[in-house]
C-alpha cells in the first residue's frame, strides 16, 4: 500500500467514525484482575476513626507525623493542647485526637525515637525541648516489657487439615 492509499483509508475511517453515533460505541470490558470483585450489596469495611485522624495529622503536619518508613520524631510535651486548638479545622473531636496521639506514641517506632537529648518537635517541625533521661528510660522499659510479653505468649501452631 502506498502513502496515497493509506491517506485515503485514514480519511475514510475518520468519516465512518464521525458518522457512527457515539452512544452505540462500545467500550472493551475491563480486564480481569487477580482480586475477586466485591459483591454489589456488600457493606464497606468501617474505617477506624483513629486511623483517619492520624492520616489527617500526617497530611497537615508531615514533619511532626512522618509516614512510615520514616522514623517517628519525639513530640513536644503538651502537643495535644496545640492540636485541640486546631481540632475544628482538622474536623476532629478532642477524644479522637486524644486516641490518635495515644496510638501514635505507643509502639517501638516511637519509643526508639526517645533518645536522651533528642529534640522534641512542635506542629511546625521546629525543636521544642529535648528528651529527658527519664523519658528515654521509660521508653526502654516499655519496649522490654513488650518484648518479654511477646516471648512469654505461646507461638500459634499452624493449623492442620
Amino acid at each position: 500500500m502506498g502513502f496515497e492509499q493509506l491517506a485515503a483509508l485514514k480519511e475514510q475511517l475518520a468519516k465512518q467514525a464521525e458518522a457512527a453515533p457515539r452512544a452505540k460505541t462500545r467500550r472493551a470490558p475491563p480486564k480481569a484482575s487477580a482480586r475477586p470483585a466485591k459483591p454489589v450489596n456488600a457493606p464497606a469495611k468501617p474505617v477506624d476513626p483513629v486511623l483517619q485522624a492520624i492520616a489527617k495529622l500526617q497530611k497537615r503536619f508531615p514533619q511532626t507525623f512522618p509516614k512510615n518508613p520514616a522514623p517517628k520524631v519525639p513530640l513536644k510535651i503538651g502537643i495535644f493542647e496545640d492540636l485541640v486548638q486546631q481540632a475544628q479545622e482538622l474536623g476532629l473531636t478532642e477524644s479522637v485526637l486524644r486516641d490518635a496521639i495515644r496510638t501514635w506514641c505507643r509502639g517501638t517506632r516511637y519509643w526508639t525515637s526517645l533518645v536522651e537529648g533528642a529534640a522534641r518537635v512542635d506542629l511546625t517541625g521546629q525543636a521544642a525541648g529535648h528528651v529527658a533521661p527519664a523519658d528515654m528510660t521509660r521508653a526502654q522499659h516499655l519496649q522490654s516489657r513488650r518484648a518479654a510479653r511477646a516471648l512469654s505468649q505461646p507461638a500459634t501452631a499452624p493449623k492442620s487439615n
